[in-house]
């Protein structure tokens, strides 16, 4: 009998990456795309999951909201989610609406950063071009310079998303091909459990 909760059994499987992977068991893909379709996929980190009970669970990372991907999750705000554990042979997909993570999560986040993360919020200008290494040495330079101690404030621009699911793909590898696939898809509440064939 499937787990009925998807979550659950997220976070059972997030626990045996945890155990297995050798590197940034929370590592996810994120697809988005553009108002007219035009998709693109990035890897980014997982740095929160609501817990239950929570009204609108959801799956948090947070970036520039200025880059190409906070331009495409402002023109068209759903996303899709991948998680692939290669020593486990599993994978999950998850696909759903986007919400602003709050401010209050984002400073929360923001703080436990490295100083030079930190810093690197305010000298990146995510995805616009860039004529040279040296350029972004210079801009964290100066910033290095502004903000010397530990008292970094979040530039606005940064922040967090929330991916709130309708729908989840449980994959895990069985021999010759022959993968079992769970779905859970959001229905009146609560989720509809499915199996797909491999």
């Amino acid at each position: 009998m499937p787990e009925p909760d998807p979550f659950a059994k997220f976070h059972e499987w997030m626990a045996a990456a945890e155990q297995s992977e050798p590197n940034d068991p929370n590592a996810m893909t994120v697809a988005t795309a553009t108002a007219d379709g035009v998709p693109s996929a990035r890897i980014v980190l997982l740095k929160g999951i609501d817990p239950a009970g929570t009204a609108r669970r959801g799956f948090v990372f947070f970036t520039n909201r200025e880059s190409r991907k906070g331009g495409e999750l402002a023109a068209n705000p759903r996303a899709a989610l991948l998680f692939h554990w290669k020593t486990l042979g599993r994978q999950i997909r998850i696909e759903g609406a986007i919400e602003h993570a709050s401010d209050a999560e984002a400073d929360a986040y923001y703080a436990t950063r490295a100083r030079v993360s930190r810093l690197g919020a305010w000298a990146s200008d995510q995805s616009r071009p860039l004529a040279s290494r040296a350029e972004l040495e210079r801009r964290l330079a100066e910033y290095e310079a502004r903000y010397p101690g530990e008292e970094i404030p979040r530039p606005s621009y940064w922040g967090g998303y929330r991916v709130v699911p309708a729908h989840f793909e449980f994959w895990q590898n069985m021999p010759f091909r022959l993968h079992d696939r769970t779905t859970y898809t959001r229905s009146d509440g609560g989720w509809t459990v499915g199996k797909l064939y491999p």
